[in-house]
């Protein structure tokens, strides 16, 4: 036994022979899944609408406060490799989905504390593998057979009444609750504005979230175009420009470089203004350029030179310096310009075009954006959210992002489910069902993934403060009838979910059970674990 210190100067105990130990069999199955759970068990209380925040510090002292799974499993900490699997579960299901990042780690969790029952029983782990992939298929049949009893119509009326009641949904649970009904309005507009309709699929490139600190929550608002968190170039310029014409530069606003080590002698105050006379004239050719393309607004990548941003504001063009790649390339695609890389090449047909371009100074430190609204091009959008503080900012921008990918869901796929656990409670029946005729030894890891399925509806009871096995008892009495009865947490009640406007996507909701089972499947059919040290 040794003791060793960490970077914070406190002592801790390393056992050499338990980090040497080789774990296999079954004793490397039960390791895997005691470390997955623990990760299960870390997210369980930040599920639902009355589930809890949590808050990370890391190691820089930065302070995160949220409840969305995924930001959680980023910021901390994970050495164990199942544990990991997990954290890279939730992941996937937040690029892919966008939602259900807390869920899809419980469910696995569930599934896994399960299978660890039936391996102690004796149960090959391939069997319980083969009964999970096979009680998925049945949940996910159940889950399409009741959202086609669901089915929206393609009325764009009736369409946004459905996106807005399941963006409601996604924000319910966040900690911008009390807001939620403007920003489940922004989320549709947003996802509205920037749709494919023949395609039926939505662009979240074209839609951009900023954040400014200061101001209330309820001055969130929707801008059509695009904001970049940057001023004019100099204070003199002019702060709105109509009928905008965009030249979007890649090339800086500087003399050429020699492109072989070279220097300039000066030894004469004529040799010296001879040079200031030659850059001169260089950023009046640029300048020029600009001119006579008919640009009145230019944004470019690099800095300006003072010389160069004078003679810009003398011309009467506003400028915008220090821009970023991403942000001129979306500048690009949305106002139908082209970024051009030498002002040789400068010529109307390359300018990008919007009706309006401002300077616009918000929040309680005054703090500038430029705004390019109504481009002509492609309809791009940003979601400018005003806070508090920056930990608040930054939770809402997660948020305002889980419910826009909520409405993107449904724009690819209209059917819906009701919330509250309702799917989950419906698809166990039917597992439950289906076990009941199996003859093999299946059978018993197809009732464990009916039990684990109802995991999700007992931690949304319990994070409500209910009791839970008399709501989940209740509902699933209910379900027999009415598959759409699930748990209304904010109403401390049972009832039909689908007519008290709480949805969730069917997409979200197959996409967790499919990535939960894989990862527990994978998990499975490890049996070993070797540490790199030990291959010599």
């Amino acid at each position: 036994m040794n003791v060793a210190v960490d970077e914070f100067g406190k002592p801790f105990v390393i056992l050499r022979q338990q980090e040497k130990k080789r774990l296999t069999g079954l004793d490397a199955h039960k390791a895997n899944i005691m470390a997955a759970k623990a990760i299960a068990s870390t997210l369980k209380t930040s599920l639902g609408p009355r589930g809890m925040d949590k808050i990370i510090v890391s190691p820089d002292g930065k302070v995160t406060v949220t409840n969305d799974g995924a930001t959680i499993l980023q910021k901390i900490e994970v050495e164990h490799q199942c544990a990991k699997l997990l954290v890279d579960l939730s992941k996937s299901q937040d690029e892919e989905i966008g939602d259900g990042t807390t869920g899809v780690v419980i469910l696995a969790g569930a599934l896994l504390e399960r299978a660890l029952r039936l391996l102690d029983k004796g149960l090959h782990p391939l069997r319980i593998a083969d009964g999970y992939e096979t009680a998925c298929d049945i949940a996910i049949k159940r889950l399409e057979e009741i959202a086609n009893e669901q089915d929206v119509s393609y009325s764009p009326v009736k369409n946004a009444e459905i996106y807005k009641k399941a963006a409601y949904t996604a924000l319910g649970s966040k900690v911008v609750s009390s807001c939620q009904d403007h920003l489940a309005d922004i989320a549709v507009s947003a996802v509205m504005a920037v749709q494919d309709k023949e395609r039926r699929d939505v662009n979240l490139e074209l839609i951009k979230i900023e954040a400014v600190t200061g101001g209330r929550l309820e001055d969130t608002c929707l801008v059509e175009g695009i904001v970049l968190t940057k001023e004019f170039s100099h204070s003199q310029m002019t702060k709105t420009v109509r009928d905008a014409r965009i030249a979007i530069l890649s090339c800086p606003f500087e003399p050429p470089k020699s492109k072989t080590k070279s220097r300039i002698e000066i030894s004469t105050v004529e040799d010296y203004e001879k040079l200031q006379a030659c850059e001169k004239q260089y950023f009046e050719n640029m300048v020029q350029r600009v001119v006579d393309s008919k640009a009145n607004v230019v944004i470019c990548q690099w800095g300006f030179d003072d010389e160069a941003n004078h003679l810009l504001m003398k011309k009467g063009i506003s400028a915008v310096r220090w821009v970023g790649g991403a942000e001129l390339e979306l500048v690009a695609i949305a106002t139908g310009g082209k970024i051009v890389g030498r002002f040789e090449d400068l010529d109307e047909s390359k300018l990008g075009r919007a009706e309006v371009v401002r300077e616009v100074a918000t929040g309680t430190e005054h703090q500038e954006f430029i705004f390019i609204e109504k481009c002509q091009k492609t309809k791009s959008v940003t979601v400018l959210i005003s806070g508090g503080n920056g930990v608040y900012v930054e939770e809402t921008k997660r948020c305002i992002h889980d419910a826009i990918c909520c409405v993107r869901n449904l724009v690819r796929d209209s059917r819906v489910l009701g919330g509250g656990g309702a799917p989950e409670i419906a698809a166990s029946l039917a597992v439950e069902a289906a076990a009941v005729k199996l003859n093999t030894l299946e059978q018993f890891a197809v009732q464990a993934f009916s039990e684990a399925l109802l995991e999700i509806p007992m931690a949304l009871a319990d994070n409500s403060g209910l009791n839970v096995f008399d709501m989940v008892a209740k509902a699933t009495q209910m379900q027999r009838t009415n598959c759409h009865v699930g748990i209304d947490c904010l109403r401390g009640s049972v009832g039909d979910l689908r007519e008290r406007g709480i949805f969730e996507s069917l997409h979200s909701k197959v996409q967790q059970l499919s990535l939960a089972t894989q990862v527990v499947k994978m998990i499975l059919k490890i049996d070993d674990v070797i540490c790199p040290t030990e291959i010599q």
